[in-house]
């Protein structure tokens, strides 16, 4: 691909970012009292968590990929 190296810097920086804040945000969640109900069984809130943060660092390794793709 031909893209300018700063187009591809900025895709690798958006993809680390991506990959160091979503767990932090996930251990987060997760020690929240709305994960759990009564039970201990996992709620809507965490689950739907876990699906958007898991949509999101599927995204920042798509991102890596293409950034290091691009650099290639």
């Amino acid at each position: 691909m031909d893209v300018p190296v700063g187009w591809s810097v900025l895709l690798l920086v958006a993809a680390a970012w991506n990959l160091f804040i979503w767990p932090q945000f996930l251990r987060r969640i997760r020690a929240d009292e709305r994960s759990r109900d009564a039970e201990g069984r996992p709620t809507r809130f965490l689950r739907v968590h876990v699906v958007l943060i898991s949509i999101s660092l599927a995204l920042a390794v798509a991102l890596g990929v293409l950034g290091v793709l691009t650099l290639v």
